[in-house]
C-alpha cells in the first residue's frame, strides 16, 4: 500500500508518494526524488548499525540528512475512511 511523506528540502515542502516495495526506508526514496546519491551514507549506516544503537544510527542519520539540506522527513497519517460509521 502506497503511503505519502511529507518533507522539506531546501526550504521548500514537498510530498511524495511512497511504497516498501521501492525502497527500504522514506530516506532513501527522499534522496531518490531529488536526485542525491547515498550509497556511500547507506554503507556506513550499515557499519554503525553493526557496532551500535539504534539511538547512534538515527542520529547519524538525521544530522547526514540535514546536511543535504533536508528540514523535516515525515509519513503523512492515514487518513481514517469512517469504515463502519452511518
Amino acid at each position: 500500500m502506497a503511503r505519502t511523506i511529507i518533507y522539506t528540502y531546501k526550504g521548500e515542502e514537498k510530498t511524495l508518494t511512497f511504497s516498501y516495495q521501492e525502497f527500504r526506508s522514506i530516506h532513501e526514496a527522499v534522496a531518490d526524488a531529488e536526485g542525491i546519491d547515498i550509497s556511500d551514507y547507506l554503507k556506513m549506516e550499515q557499519q554503525i548499525e553493526a557496532v551500535s544503537d539504534t539511538k547512534a544510527v538515527r542520529n547519524y542519520r538525521d544530522n547526514h540528512f540535514r546536511k543535504l539540506g533536508f528540514e523535516k522527513i515525515t509519513m503523512k497519517q492515514k487518513e481514517n475512511r469512517g469504515v463502519g460509521k452511518k
